[in-house]
């Protein structure tokens, strides 16, 4: 690994080396290099709180690599989260936290401890059953841990988007037996919610107006996962297609000698239907 170490200056040698472990370690010295006095400035100034961004960035990058199907952008957006493990690993070596040793370790031993149907011989008849004991082994981690929480919600990141969020909420719930029992319910929730709404518009209470649709948002986060769909796609999903649709308007108008901005709102309507006919 050493050679290899010293002849970065040609990475393509790195080619001819098939060993994941050997080349996660030329990856770990590639940062101790960057971080230490003869390395990179840049690097070397990062800390935990400055990078924090790229590592949400680099994961929201690879997730749309994967929603473009583009296989060969995902390798790259991968080894970016990666980069990010190890970045983040070697700043807290550097202040004697932890190191990347630590992190692979902690990573192993909680893989092992929360499948006992696979390393301890625990007998399971179903998915259901693997999630229920997940459950209840973190329930039993968070027990053990120094901040003292065993709420099962205390560890889903509130920087997670809301709809994401409220998803990761209500799926764990689900796992303790507190859900619908089918969309049909969740669609009546709705209805339900959208006339509470309706009543506070008309008090034009801010606050409770608010209220009413945080409901009915996190309901219909409830029915996407009743039916099988990903609520955060779906919506990212109808945003391009809006753009999509728009962009359209816009052209055509132009291309017909038309003001777009000044135009009436049935005008636009208008507009609008001819977008939704083509596209």
């Amino acid at each position: 690994m050493q050679e290899n170490l010293e002849n970065l200056n040609n990475p393509d040698n790195l080619d001819s080396i098939d060993s994941p472990g050997e080349l996660f370690l030329i990856l770990v010295e590639v940062m101790k290099r960057l971080r230490s006095e003869e390395g990179c400035i840049w690097d070397r100034e990062q800390t935990h709180d400055s990078i924090k961004r790229n590592l949400v960035e680099e994961a929201y990058e690879a997730v749309d690599s994967i929603e473009e199907k583009d296989y060969q952008d995902l390798k790259e957006e991968l080894g970016d989260i990666l980069l990010q493990v190890v970045f983040h690993s070697r700043i807290a070596a550097d202040y004697d936290e932890f190191d990347i040793d630590d992190v692979l370790r902690t990573i192993i031993k909680k893989l092992v401890r929360r499948h006992p149907h696979v390393f301890s011989g625990r007998a399971v008849g179903s998915s259901d059953e693997v999630l229920a004991n997940w459950e209840d082994i973190k329930k039993e981690e968070r027990k053990n841990k120094s901040k003292k929480n065993d709420s099962m919600f205390s560890n889903i990141p509130r920087i997670l988007p809301a709809l994401h969020f409220a998803y990761e909420i209500q799926n764990r719930a689900s796992r303790l037996g507190f859900d619908w029992e089918g969309p049909g319910g969740v669609v009546e929730k709705i209805k339900e919610e959208v006339t509470e709404l309706e009543i506070e518009i008309r008090s034009r209470d801010k606050d409770r107006i608010s209220d009413e649709i945080g409901d009915i948002l996190f309901t219909i986060v409830n029915l996407s996962r009743h039916t099988d769909i990903d609520s955060e796609k779906s919506l990212k999903d109808t945003c391009k297609k809006f753009i999509t649709r728009f962009d359209y308007m816009e052209k055509y108008a132009e291309e017909n000698g038309l003001d777009f901005k000044n135009l009436s709102l049935a005008e636009k309507d208008n507009l609008w239907e001819i977008a939704k006919r083509n596209i």
